[in-house]
């Protein structure tokens, strides 16, 4: 750079003398001009001398290309990398927790560590069941394009494969069509053992934390089962390709007849929750739907069932993902980047190729909302009605602030239609539903192929090029969905899945649970529409954070017209009047642990299997402990160890207390009963449903 700075800058030209001046004849003897001389000698204009100078630095900054900046760019970037990938490595194991005590002050004892002080020992065998997504998955057979993959994770771990071959992957992730098997020549399986789920992808936990709190009063591999099972399919389906149910079932009975006799504490997460309702059904039938332990098996095995984050009755967000792919983040990206997850740019049609892969994947159906309008609302009413969208407090909406005659604040409530799942536009989705003039969509004559001349389209499998415009209006002019109209809405824009996903699950409300119909498998899983076993010493727990907003309902619109592409969106343009608002980027929020609402994760257990009812005939015990949210104080905290999240809460240090002290031998009523800091009983009470 000093060199550059010594450079000259280059002189302009000299003028070439004119002949007329050439001989002087325009001075005077003292070598002035002459009045009115030619001027053609004189100094060039400042307009020039500053064009001159522009030009040479100009010639000066071409010397410095766009490549050397590029390497210049990525050399910064290689050694700050590599420096703190050094002192990463270099710093002692016990640093981070050093920081976080220096600036927070000393951190309490895990709960293993402070339980086996208090003299807690390992008693009952402990099994985990993984929800959707959690467990890894390998491939054991692909096409050609998946060489040298053999039994390397698809799903899980680093994920490195999905960047390198994006489409072979999607290709060997995605299930057959028609049958929700496997596809021809591709088998990918679960991977097994506590390594199947400890860890999403590296440093980023599932089970991890409780497998290692539950290890410190002596829990090891031979009282701790992982149920590993492939998530992308049906429950009953993993019986019938895997056997998944029947291992469940022997490993069970081992881990009781090796352990003393005493009852297994089973801990689902997620999905996990209504697989393992549906396997103490299947348990009990008999063969060949079933598995052929008889109508004590569970009472006989089972202590405890602590259900984490459960999806009971369902979760709204699996309607926006079956219907548009998307989720609250998902619409917020493409709201600040709208071309680039709708991009065509080298094939990436993103969304479109995760729509075809995920309608592949039966499972996702099983977490559709339940119940009907009994359980989540009609056009006017939901059972959240008043609820206030602040992260701590569940009172009632206040966006509109007056004073009475008094002087003192009078609050009137926003109104929030959570009924209204699905509601195309925002005026809509808050309209008196006097004034909403909805048209038949059922029976709707779908329009013109949109995909007629892409076969591109055809080749990214999402029904909606079978639906066309005139089907696509007809959706829209439907305005307003409730769960009860959403199956019907999913059975028009995806008919081929819901065919298969119909064979597999229910979403109705049983009105003779002694109705021979209700022991067929599909039953299994909806506890609106099947008996809790013959088990009155088994205790069931709801345990699920509180206090984060959690999507409910949505507003949509109608996305630009093009060939080979989703025809609906998330309207992230639609937000509410004030901060206070429940309304977040076309999202309506509700209390819940940012995933499952507090309604689907507690009501069976605050009110639908509390005491002797219909649906729990032999009066298992039922508890729900909630977990309020808080999140992480500062970065080195990690992901806290008070959070409600639906993951995060896996490390949530109160819940794995409450999980260890059962496990050790405990009961419910020794752990304080109910622990609640949200309104789900009052809700519950709101449901007329016959118990």
């Amino acid at each position: 750079m000093s060199l550059l700075r010594r450079r000259k800058q280059p002189q302009p030209p000299p003028e070439q003398p004119n002949e007329d001046s050439s001989n002087g004849s325009d001075l005077d003897e003292k070598g002035k001009k002459k009045p009115g001389s030619s001027s053609s000698s004189a100094a060039p204009p400042p307009e020039a001398a500053a064009a001159a100078a522009k030009e040479a630095t100009k010639r000066t900054r071409a010397r410095w290309s766009c490549v050397d900046s590029c390497c210049w760019l990525v050399g910064c970037v290689c050694s700050a990398w590599w420096l703190l990938l050094f002192l990463y490595n270099a710093m002692p194991a016990s640093f981070p927790q050093y920081v976080t005590e220096a600036i927070t002050g000393p951190l309490p004892d895990p709960p293993g560590v402070k339980l086996q002080k208090e003299g807690l020992r390992a008693k009952h065998p402990v099994v985990f069941v993984p929800g959707i997504v959690t467990g890894g998955l390998e491939l054991w057979e692909g096409h050609q394009c998946a060489e040298g993959l053999f039994r390397k994770r698809l799903w899980g771990g680093t994920f490195g494969d999905v960047y390198k071959r994006p489409l072979c992957w999607v290709e060997h992730m995605s299930l057959d069509n028609e049958t929700g098997l496997d596809k021809p020549g591709i088998r990918v399986r679960p991977v097994t053992g506590l390594v199947a789920a400890d860890y999403f992808v590296p440093g980023y936990f599932v089970w991890a934390v409780l497998i290692a709190n539950l290890a410190r009063i002596g829990y090891e591999e031979k009282t701790m089962y992982m149920a590993a099972y492939d998530w992308r399919l049906s429950f009953q389906n993993t019986e019938v390709r895997d056997q998944t149910l029947s291992r469940i079932k022997s490993n069970i009975e081992l881990l009781v007849a090796t352990n003393g006799g005493n009852r297994v504490v089973v801990i689902p997460h997620s999905m996990g929750v209504l697989y393992f309702l549906h396997f103490m059904k299947w348990v009990e039938a008999p063969p060949p739907m079933g598995g052929g332990g008889g109508p004590n098996w569970c009472a006989k095995h089972i202590k405890s069932v602590m259900n984490i984050g459960g999806p009971f009755l369902g979760v709204p967000k699996a309607v926006a993902g079956l219907f548009s792919s998307e989720a609250k983040d998902v619409a917020v990206a493409r709201a600040i980047a709208p071309e680039v997850l709708d991009s065509d740019f080298l094939g990436l049609q993103t969304l479109r190729h995760l729509m075809r892969m995920t309608r592949t994947w039966d499972s996702t159906m099983s977490m559709i909302p339940k119940g009907g309008d009994t359980i989540w609302g009609d056009l006017d009413w939901s059972s959240e009605d008043g609820f206030e969208c602040k992260a701590k407090n569940q009172k009632i909406n206040d966006s509109e602030v007056s004073k009475d005659a008094n002087g003192k604040n009078e609050v009137h409530p926003e109104p929030v239609k959570y009924g209204r799942i699905v509601s195309f536009g925002k005026d809509v989705a808050e309209a008196p539903s006097s004034e909403i003039e909805q048209i038949e969509f059922r029976d709707a004559v779908k329009g013109n192929n949109i995909a007629h001349s892409n076969t591109s389209c055809r080749d990214i499998w999402t029904e909606y090029h079978e639906l066309g415009w005139g089907g696509i209006k007809a959706v829209a002019d439907y305005k307003v969905y409730t769960a009860g109209s959403i199956i019907d809405l999913l059975r028009f824009v995806a008919p081929r899945m819901m065919q298969r996903g119909s064979v597999h699950f229910s979403y109705g409300i049983a009105d003779n649970l002694d109705d021979p119909k209700y022991g067929h498998y599909k039953y299994w899983s909806n506890p609106l529409e099947t008996k809790l076993p013959n088990a009155p010493e088994m205790e069931i727990f709801s345990m699920y954070g509180v206090g984060i907003p959690t999507e409910r309902a949505y507003v949509y619109k109608l996305a630009p017209q093009a060939e080979c592409y989703i025809p609906f969106q998330i309207d992230a343009s639609a937000e509410g009047g004030d901060e206070n608002s429940c309304l977040k980027g076309g999202v309506y929020l509700s209390n819940g642990d940012e995933t499952v609402p507090v309604l689907s994760a507690g009501y069976m257990c605050a009110k639908g299997w509390r005491g002797k009812t219909r649906f729990n005939p032999s009066g298992s015990k039922t508890y729900v402990r909630e977990y309020s949210h808080s999140p992480p104080s500062n970065l080195l905290e990690g992901r806290g160890t008070q959070s409600g999240a639906h993951v995060d809460i896996m490390g949530n240090f109160a819940l794995i207390e409450d999980i260890i002290r059962i496990a050790a031998g405990a009961t419910g009523e020794e752990l304080g009963g109910d622990q609640v800091y949200s309104d789900i009983f009052k809700w519950s009470d709101k449901i007329k449903l016959k118990l």
